[in-house]
């Protein structure tokens, strides 16, 4: 059976999700095309052998509606024999795309395939595709609870604070900057330009490196009050009846940031790179996704398993921290020290494009292994729904 291997990965900056970041005026399609465009440019792709281009969106209405994996591709100048789908896994989209890029290629079926994802959160708002996961109906029916609320049973369930998470917060916006000003993103970051070459944003923009714990301490939890008076709390009463009541820490300040971005990634075979002149830089180990609350620890576990491989064994992790509790939370039931999660930053300091999230995470993991000369890296995000996604990959 063939491997399937990451040859490179892109992504654009991180862009302010709203009227006033930089990347509103740039169209979805524009965003995903630039990293299509410089996969393909530094790798000298000829895009008639790409099988699929697989992009996760979240959102898929408006400017990203009809499958923009296949117009994006045609949009960065791809051959026309270059099919596209586009993937809805919620957060994990962009991780999804990279696992189905995986296994068409290990199972034989594609040699060579372009993964990725887009999420122009400033142009198509969340939630606007509608849909039943922000039906009350169906979430009373199914015991469906916001992430928000999800997130805070978590803390509760784990006993972490509202300081414990700010705290993690205040590091994953320290760490970032550390990580901007020592140049640790440059390898994977593409800028984003106009129709002119002229640059629109070269560098992520929504860190706040003066963040500290007294500034947080003085924001509002965000989702107090649609738990307790809107009655989403007690929809978590049926499974967690050891929970007397849930204690609402998370805010702005120590959850994922709305932002725009964009991500590709070559995945193909040992042979396949071999015969375009192609060096693979990881392989990957293990994936799977979960149905289950506070996914990315079942994930994990299922992915370590399937590579028949422990947490010892992994260098370096990426959780997700779509909020501080999902990280905080997984480094507590798996044993995974602080020094060896999101080294760079995370989404508390960057943000969160929902679609590419998974497959910059993916990027991030590969460049932080190879600047520390580590080998294994394991990248999970949480799941709108109570899912959770992970994937292991080694360095060749």
């Amino acid at each position: 059976m063939p491997e399937a291997y990451l040859f490179d990965a892109v992504r654009t900056p991180r862009g302010r999700g709203k009227e006033n970041g930089s990347l509103y005026t740039v169209r979805p399609i524009d965003l995903l095309a630039s990293s299509l465009r410089a996969l393909r440019d530094r790798n000298h792709l000829p895009t008639d052998q790409v099988d699929d281009v697989v992009i996760g969106c979240v959102t898929q209405s408006g400017d990203q509606g009809a499958c923009i994996a296949r117009f994006a591709a045609l949009e960065a100048g791809y051959d026309v024999d270059a099919p596209g789908v586009t993937e809805n896994r919620f957060c994990g989209s962009g991780l999804q795309a990279v696992n189905t890029a995986a296994a068409m290629v290990a199972s034989g079926y594609f040699d060579m395939v372009v993964a990725g994802g887009v999420e122009s959160m400033s142009r198509v708002k969340m939630g606007s595709d509608g849909g039943a996961i922000w039906d009350p109906a169906t979430q009373w029916n199914v015991g469906s609870v916001p992430q928000g609320i999800s997130a805070d049973l978590l803390a509760t369930l784990n006993g972490i604070s509202r300081r414990d998470a700010d705290t993690f917060a205040v590091q994953s916006q320290q760490r970032a900057a550390m990580a901007m000003e020592h140049h640790r993103f440059d390898r994977s970051v593409v800028a984003v330009r106009d129709v002119n070459g002229l640059p629109i944003l070269e560098r992520d923009e929504y860190p706040r490196p003066d963040t500290t714990v007294d500034k947080l301490g003085e924001l509002a939890p965000s989702f107090a009050m649609m738990g307790r008076q809107f009655g989403l709390d007690a929809l978590t009463k049926e499974r967690y009846p050891q929970v007397d009541r849930i204690d609402h820490i998370h805010h702005a300040g120590n959850s994922s940031g709305i932002v725009d971005g964009a991500a590709a990634v070559l995945v193909a075979s040992k042979e396949k790179g071999q015969q375009l002149g192609l060096k693979p830089r990881a392989r990957i180990c293990g994936t799977d996704p979960v149905l289950m609350l506070a996914g990315p620890m079942p994930a994990s576990r299922k992915a370590l398993a399937k590579a028949k491989m422990t947490v010892g064994d992994i260098d370096l992790f990426e959780v997700n921290e779509a909020f501080a509790a999902v990280p905080l939370a997984f480094m507590q039931q798996l044993g995974v020290p602080h020094d060896k999660v999101n080294v760079n930053g995370g989404a508390i300091a960057l943000g969160h494009p929902l679609g590419a999230t998974g497959a910059m995470l993916l990027g991030t993991v590969l460049d932080a292994l190879e600047d520390r000369n580590l080998s294994t890296g394991l990248v999970t995000l949480c799941i709108g729904g109570g899912m959770g996604i992970a994937t292991i990959i080694e360095r060749v």
